[in-house]
């Protein structure tokens, strides 16, 4: 799949992936890396200038109504609900766009706000809602026509880490109903404990794909290996790569501390080594770790 706009810049090119009936497939990249633009061609709402795709083995260029019909979408955010009229008027309002057959309606919006935890609730206005509460809304908007395949877009972007955890509960259960999930998100432990399958796209183009243990695997076979410190150089750092079996290092900011992560081979052999290079820089914790889906995430799209 490729898309240009007027101006000739390729969002995505060569982008290729496949996802199993079933299965909640994430699709993991920087602000930029194609994401959304790769999205927006699977929905219908752009236009690929080269290459082709299908959803259910229907063509998204040349079947855009079949393609529609099965498919449902939801973006991060607030937009798409109006405030004033309850959830249940939100839901009865957008089933008769989708077409949902009238003696149908009751029985599908029921089962919507059953499965998206809102029962109970669907008298209250939208205006009322938490962030977390209002996504959730759009999942159950974006399944009224009882789509076989759901793309999400960053749906927890803003949420605060209760809702998150109960927006996450209700991803998880779409495949429990037997939907396909397309999910984006920053978010690596949502998509670790979430994701089947996992793509990471760079720069318009999927550098690495497997299951959230395969890519741990892939970049950070290995231990992490953390050293606090205070004021170092990034001669010093520099110098760190150097030793033997280091696979790559980072320094993260956190307060008045900056943390030296190291990716190696030996954790303890390389902590000491580490240490001794260290000489003379105020040091504080040190600890070694397994490595998580965000430290391949970020070898990955940083090109190392």
């Amino acid at each position: 799949m490729h898309r240009r706009s007027a101006r000739e810049v390729e969002a995505v090119r060569g982008v290729s992936f496949r996802i199993e009936p079933g299965e909640l497939f994430g699709l993991l990249g920087p602000n930029g890396a194609g994401k959304t633009t790769t999205i927006k061609m699977l929905i219908t709402l752009l236009l690929p200038t080269a290459g082709s795709a299908t959803v259910l083995g229907h063509d998204v260029v040349r079947d855009v109504r079949e393609v529609r019909r099965r498919i449902g979408y939801v973006f991060g955010g607030d937009r798409g609900l109006y405030e004033r009229l309850s959830a249940l008027d939100n839901l009865r309002y957008f089933s008769e766009l989708y077409g949902v057959p009238p003696d149908d309606q009751r029985r599908r919006i029921g089962e919507l706000l059953e499965l998206v935890g809102l029962t109970g609730r669907e008298r209250e206005r939208v205006e009322g809602f938490s962030r977390g509460m209002r996504q959730r809304l759009h999942i159950a908007r974006g399944l009224l026509h009882d789509p076989d395949v759901i793309f999400l877009d960053e749906p927890s972007i803003g949420i605060d880490p209760v809702g998150a955890r109960e927006l996450r509960a209700t991803i998880g259960s779409l495949i429990d109903v037997g939907k396909t999930v397309l999910l984006t998100t920053h978010y690596m432990f949502e998509a670790d404990e979430l994701c089947d399958r996992i793509a990471v796209i760079r720069a318009g183009e999927i550098v690495a794909e497997g299951t959230p243990a395969e890519l741990k695997r892939l970049v950070s076979d290995g231990t992490v290996v953390e050293i606090e410190t205070y004021g170092v150089s990034d001669d010093v750092v520099d110098g760190l790569a150097a030793i033997d079996g280091v696979h790559s290092t980072a320094v993260e900011e956190r307060g008045q501390s900056q943390v030296i992560i190291l990716h190696a081979a030996a954790g303890a052999e390389v902590a000491q080594a580490a240490l001794a290079r260290l000489d003379g820089v105020r040091v504080g914790r040190v600890g070694t770790r397994e490595p998580t889906l965000e430290d391949a995430y970020v070898e990955l799209v940083s090109g190392a």
